[in-house]
């Protein structure tokens, strides 16, 4: 057989399998524009987005909201996000088999999630959250086992976490915060090795954590488990989530002590404890922690004083809120050093000793909160406070004159020195809301 022979032969066989590839790949692409069609049916679109743009003469390629793979031309991701979009979300995306990526956050969908969902076994991003989704939150998804993305909240989810959920072993994002969840947490989910975000803050969650928790997260970088009803101590293994930025466990009923192992959070920038029933002292190696700008541990029983140097080893410090513990001791002097903070709440605690000066020398500072404490001596002058609005020292036992200086913060909103021992002339402070009542103050 000779050359040109052979060559007819395979020219003759290659395009009738171009012509079958061709029509293949036109019939599929034909199904996923259909089912996207009976998805435009199906809702409700009152800014006429996709009525205007998603039309059959096109190429389903071409639409707003539509991602085409570059070899085959399937749609590989749907992106409807801030659309206004409403009804249910229809069965007929689980025919979508090439789908890499589902958004259909922030529109006003409501209903159940599809079971045909479940069949998008390519699916790595799923994002519904700012949507009204009820119902349970489908075991089906544990079948998704690519999925490494999986944000539902903001929604009506009700029911507990499900425990398939543990199968999907890429997750690095869970987030169903603000639904009306209940039960435990899964102790299952904490052993998804990829997680780096898990979010479930504002639901009704309850049971404890389990004390091996971090053993699994290494990757972990942000904890968000507050507004809920979680009880029991805070794991002692905190300390092995080594890449951990944010722990947020606030407005629970945790008791117990605050494990030690947190200050071994080197990257740890915003820790929310507040509002819980907590006690014992704060782990000093806490304010050892070069990165930290958030300390929040209000409202609980913490009692212990503060190190001298809280602002030499946290030069990041933006919040540090304490208020409504048992803790003592003086005003650390260095306060002052803190040249990023912008509030200060000590209140309803049992700091003694004077006020440092050097805390009115920050030129960041927006609120002083240091009322309902046992301080003593004169209020320091304020030099130099740009940012000041809220100066809060009342029920303490501050004396002498008010200084002068404060007619010169300009941006003073709230000034209450009231229950005080204060006496003297009352300076000019113009239309200030200022509560100064129980002091000793002469006429001027």
């Amino acid at each position: 057989m000779n050359y040109n022979t052979c060559f007819h032969l395979l020219l003759g066989l290659f395009i009738p399998c171009s012509v079958v590839c061709l029509a293949m790949t036109a019939r599929n692409l034909n199904s996923d524009q259909f089912v996207l069609l009976e998805f435009k049916d199906c809702i409700a679109d009152p800014q006429n987005v996709l009525a205007n743009n998603w039309s059959a003469s096109t190429s389903v390629c071409n639409w707003i909201g539509v991602s085409c793979g570059i070899i085959h031309k399937r749609v590989i991701a749907l992106n409807l996000t801030s659309m206004n979009l409403r009804g249910t979300i229809p069965p007929h995306l689980g025919n979508l088999s090439f789908l890499l990526s589902l958004d259909l956050s922030s529109n006003n969908l409501s209903g159940h999630l599809p079971k045909e969902l479940g069949k998008l076994h390519r699916l790595r991003i799923i994002q519904l959250s700012y949507n009204r989704l009820n119902g349970e939150i489908p075991a089906w998804l544990g079948n998704l086992q690519r999925v490494q993305r999986l944000e539902m909240g903001n929604n009506i989810f009700t029911g507990t976490i499900p425990q398939a959920l543990v199968n999907m072993s890429n997750l690095e994002i869970l987030n169903l915060q603000f639904n009306q969840l209940s039960g435990q947490v899964p102790y299952s989910i904490f052993k998804i090795s990829a997680l780096k975000i898990v979010s479930l803050f504002s639901n009704s969650l309850s049971g404890s954590l389990p004390n091996d928790m971090c053993q699994h997260l290494a990757k972990l970088e942000g904890l968000y488990l507050s507004r809920n009803e979680l009880s029991g101590n805070i794991p002692s293994s905190m300390g092995k989530c080594n890449n951990l930025q944010i722990l947020a466990l606030s407005y629970n009923q945790f008791t117990g002590i605050i494990p030690r192992s947190i200050g071994n959070l080197t990257r740890l920038e915003k820790l929310y404890l507040g509002l819980n029933n907590l006690e014992g002292q704060i782990p000093t190696p806490i304010f050892n922690i070069s990165s930290l700008k958030t300390i929040f541990l209000s409202n609980n029983s913490l009692s212990s004083s503060l190190p001298n140097g809280l602002c030499y080893h946290c030069p990041m410090l933006e919040g540090l809120l304490l208020e409504h513990n048992e803790l003592s001791g003086n005003i650390p002097s260095s306060m002052g050093e803190c040249y990023q903070l912008q509030i200060l709440n000590l209140a309803a605690n049992k700091f003694s000793g004077l006020i440092p000066k050097s805390i009115f020398n920050s030129t960041m500072l927006q609120g002083i909160y240091l009322n309902d404490n046992s301080l003593e001596g004169n209020l320091p002058p304020i030099t130099n406070a740009p940012k000041l609005e809220n100066l809060l020292l009342w029920r303490n036992k501050l004396s002498g004159n008010i200084p002068n200086s404060i007619s010169n913060v300009s941006m003073l909103k709230e000034l209450d020195l009231s229950d005080n021992l204060f006496s003297g002339p009352i300076p000019t402070l113009g239309n200030l809301r200022i509560w100064i009542s129980r002091n000793c103050f002469c006429k001027m």
